[in-house]
């Protein structure tokens, strides 16, 4: 029945029922009691319809599913990589002085800053002209010393003749004084020899440092003396450094330290882990490679880290040419160390771990299942796990913020392979 029909009857249901009363009761008392019976019907009718409607219909709908990246995880060897920060020194530095007082007559074309010196080459050239007239004069000491010498001796083969005479006409066995053969005054002459020899090495010393030379294959870093200006015994002249090796001081904590070989037999050997140095030079990433070579034996008191010390030969292409750029010093450089290997561990990305040591896998029913692995070594990049995970297993690696175990996905396989750093050969 259709809500028109029911307001239709009503209506003429309340018409018969105001004829009748209208035809039995007294008029006045009519007209009060018609609206309260209109009123009443309406709202019978109004409950009659109310509880005729039909109740709404509900509809099941599925929740949607989830697509998510994957990666399919495999066990293998996999080698440790170190990192760390340093920056760039010279293993050999040197603050060049004057042993000699003097005016700088002469300078290489190299004694500037940042210039290249081979060694045994002149520097600085100090005047000389006084130290080699004290060689000279020394050379004549010596030479009357020689002479005195000389005359000694004679005179003591002649003292000992005499006395060999008189002892054989005085037919006596008496034994020569020092004195009487004149061995006091050969002593003396000796001395005096020695003395003047002494002399002059000092002074040929002294003259041959008027010329100061290159110690070994350098650079200047800092020149603090020029032609033309006198300068006294001690006087710096410049700070030089070796070209032929830099050497990189690298603070690693002793949570690192399991993870590299250094032995030291084999450190000394050259045989240390090898090491990656990178460095942005003008918007260019730079390489270059080298070796772990020495560690500096105790922790830093302040930072508790041990440094160990990386080295790569001929920084400045002086030598070799094998490096794109030099490098400088003071560079601040990044270090990757060759560490030791981990057999039967996977390599997942970094965001692949959650909190607790969970990863998200996906089982055969296409549905989110959490497992806790026990992870080997983690850093920015990647996370070794070295049990709790088996080869083959689908790992999610786009997990939605809280997730629900048994939550069906849909996914798509990523390759993703976590970069390591190709350490080569020397």
């Amino acid at each position: 029945m259709s809500t028109t029909d029911v307001c239709d009857g009503c209506l003429t249901f309340i018409r018969k029922t105001y004829v009748q009363m209208k035809s039995t009761i007294n008029p006045m008392p009519l007209k009060i009691i018609f609206p309260i019976v209109i009123v009443a019907i309406s709202i019978a009718a109004a409950v009659w319809m109310f509880i005729q409607k039909d109740p709404p219909q509900t509809i099941d709908r599925k929740p949607p599913t989830m697509f998510v990246d994957v990666m399919r995880v495999k066990a293998a060897t996999e080698k440790i990589t170190v990192t760390a920060q340093g920056s760039v020194t010279a293993r050999t530095q040197t603050t060049l002085i004057s042993e000699v007082s003097g005016l700088i007559t002469e300078v290489s074309p190299a004694f500037v800053a940042g210039g290249f010196f081979s060694k045994g080459d002149v520097l600085v050239r100090i005047d000389d002209r006084n130290y080699r007239a004290e060689v000279k004069r020394a050379q004549a000491s010596v030479r009357a010393a020689e002479t005195n010498v000389t005359r000694e001796t004679g005179l003591a083969d002649y003292a000992r003749e005499d006395w060999e005479r008189a002892q054989s006409v005085l037919r006596s066995s008496k034994a020569a004084t020092d004195l009487a053969l004149r061995k006091p005054q050969q002593a003396e002459a000796l001395a005096s020899l020695e003395f003047a020899k002494a002399d002059l090495e000092k002074r040929q010393g002294d003259l041959d440092r008027t010329v100061i030379k290159a110690p070994y294959d350098g650079m200047v870093r800092e020149k603090r003396a020029d032609i033309g200006q006198f300068v006294n015994s001690g006087s710096p002249l410049a700070v030089t450094f070796s070209v032929e090796v830099a050497e990189i001081r690298l603070p690693l904590p002793d949570s690192q330290l399991p993870y590299l070989n250094l032995n030291e037999v084999e450190l000394v050997q050259g045989l240390g882990p090898r090491v990656e140095l990178s460095a942005n030079i003008g918007g260019q990433l730079n390489t270059w490679k080298g070796r772990i070579i020495r560690t500096e034996g105790v922790f830093d008191e302040r930072s508790r880290v041990l440094y160990i010390v990386a080295q790569i030969d001929d920084p400045y292409n002086r030598y070799s040419q094998k490096w794109e750029h030099s490098l400088r010093m003071g560079t601040f450089v990044e270090a990757a160390i060759e560490g030791k290997r981990l057999d039967n561990v996977i390599r997942l990305p970094r965001q692949a771990l959650r909190r607790d040591n969970k990863i998200w896998t996906v089982d055969d029913n296409d549905t989110l299942r959490p497992v806790t692995v026990v992870v080997a070594r983690a850093d920015e990049q990647s996370v070794l796990v070295q049990s709790g995970l088996k080869s083959g297993q689908l790992i999610c690696l786009t997990v939605p913020q809280n997730p629900l175990p048994g939550t069906a996905v849909r996914y798509q396989e990523s390759r993703e392979k976590t970069q390591g750093v190709d350490f080569g050969n020397d």
